[in-house]
C-alpha cells in the first residue's frame, strides 16, 4: 500500500519527469535490440555464407569487407559500392509518416519488396515480424532501409538474398521518389 501511495504522489507532482524518464528508458531498452538479428546468412544462387550484423554494419560504414563478405560480393558480381548503397538507401521521411505508410496501401507492397531480400532462414516470411523491424528502423533512423530491416528483424538470424538485392534497391528508390 505504501508503494502505491508513493507512486500516486510522484505521479501527481512529477508527471513530466516520469514521462521523460519512461521515454528515455524505453529508448535505451529499445535500442539495445535484445531480440534483433545478430547473424546474416548471405545467399546468392548456391553460395551461402554467414556474417554478423556487426560485420555488415561495419562494411556499410567503412567499406571494408571480411573474406566471407568479399566472396559473397564476388559470387554475386556486385561491387561493394553498389551493395553498400543498396543496403542503406531507403525511403526517408518523418517517422510518423513512414509508420503510417506501413499501415496504408503501400505497406504490404513495401513489406513484400523488402521481404524478398530479408527473411528468416528456412521459413516463410513473417510479415508482422518484418513490419516490426521496419517500424524499429523508422524510429531509429527516420527511414526504411534494408540494413534497418536486418538490424531489427526479431529473430537471431536473417537471410540476405543477393539475387534480389539490387532489384529491390531500385524499386525502393522508385518508391522513395513518390513519397
Amino acid at each position: 500500500m505504501q508503494i502505491f501511495e508513493f507512486f500516486n504522489r510522484v505521479k501527481r507532482r512529477h508527471l513530466n519527469s516520469l514521462v521523460a524518464l519512461g521515454v528515455s528508458a524505453g529508448v535505451l531498452l529499445f535500442s539495445t535490440n535484445a531480440n534483433a538479428a545478430d547473424q546474416v546468412v548471405l545467399k546468392y544462387g548456391r553460395f551461402q555464407g554467414t556474417i554478423s550484423v556487426n560485420e555488415l554494419s561495419q562494411f556499410v560504414q567503412t567499406g571494408k569487407t571480411t573474406p566471407t563478405l568479399l566472396a559473397y560480393l564476388q559470387a554475386s558480381g556486385q561491387t561493394p559500392a553498389v551493395a553498400r548503397k543498396a543496403l542503406t538507401a531507403g525511403i526517408k521521411a518523418d517517422p510518423a509518416f513512414l509508420d503510417s505508410l506501413l499501415s496504408s496501401w503501400a505497406g504490404p507492397v513495401l513489406v513484400d519488396q523488402i521481404g524478398s531480400v530479408v527473411y528468416p532462414p528456412g521459413k516463410q516470411l513473417d510479415k508482422q515480424a518484418l513490419r516490426t523491424a521496419l517500424s524499429a528502423s523508422i524510429k531509429q533512423s527516420g527511414q526504411v532501409t534494408l540494413l534497418g530491416a536486418i538490424r531489427n528483424y526479431p529473430t537471431t538470424s536473417v537471410v540476405l538474398n543477393g539475387n534480389e538485392l539490387v532489384a529491390v534497391y531500385e524499386r525502393l528508390s522508385d518508391l522513395a521518389k513518390i513519397f
